[in-house]
């Protein structure tokens, strides 16, 4: 049941770590391409390319520990060679002696059609959400632990609605055997023809369920170690 969490458990800090920088530096580059702004607060389609962006760089290291994930997972089910991996070095070492760095980051591109539009609806529901819920005479030193649980709940919603589709093929990409699927659409096209558009849907139960508590938790922990830096650094 828990074959392949080491893992996500051992990637998770650095990849929220690296979403979370890389969407303030998207934020950042927002405000340098755009100097003569009149307002400093930025619009919805700003918010967006932030969270797109914070997607590029996590990728890197999202891609290669879900590709390990998923292989661990569903090791002995169609695999030609009948590997068996004992565990996450084991199993980097055999992709890597397989086809080398390409294998180990298979599914990158499929990573990155998931988390990118998957981000920008994350931290633009999470955005508006929390302005929404937070009272205006509210000092922004004062955390609203409401308006925040309720806007990590609705951001992680807001992005695994509409990344389940991209997560399934991503994940057939990275547990296929080499030269199953030529790309993404290749992949898109072949599952549908086999098991139907509501293969695409699979698993969409689970991550709902999951979504909410565990992306409230996340902007909670992130939004009070912001605060008690700002308080002490």
């Amino acid at each position: 049941m828990y074959r392949g969490m080491g893992p996500p458990l051992v990637g998770v800090t650095p990849i929220f770590a690296l979403s979370f920088w890389s969407y303030d530096l998207g934020k950042k580059i927002v405000y340098w391409a755009t100097p003569d702004r009149k307002v400093n607060s930025l619009s919805t389609a700003e918010l967006a390319f932030a969270g797109f962006f914070s997607a590029v760089p996590t990728t890197l290291v999202a891609a290669p520990a879900e590709r390990i994930k998923v292989v661990l997972q569903v090791q002995g089910q169609g695999r030609p060679d009948g590997t068996n991996y004992k565990g996450p070095l084991d199993a980097m070492r055999g992709l890597y002696k397989e086809g080398g760095l390409r294998s180990i980051f298979r599914g990158s591109g499929a990573t990155l059609v998931r988390d990118g539009p998957g981000s920008a609806a994350y931290f633009v529901a999470y955005e508006l959400a929390k302005k929404a819920l937070t009272p205006a005479d509210q000092p922004s030193s004062q955390l609203n632990l409401g308006a925040i649980i309720m806007a990590g709940g609705a951001a992680g919603i807001a992005m695994w609605s509409i990344a389940i589709p991209p997560d399934v093929i991503k994940s057939r990409i990275q547990s296929a055997p080499h030269g199953t699927y030529n790309g993404f659409v290749d992949c898109v096209r072949k599952t549908v023809a086999k098991d139907g558009v509501k293969a695409l849907w699979k698993g969409f139960g689970p991550a709902m369920a999951r979504a909410f508590p565990a992306n409230a938790a996340t902007f909670l922990g992130v939004e009070a170690s912001r605060n008690l830096m700002d308080k002490f650094m």
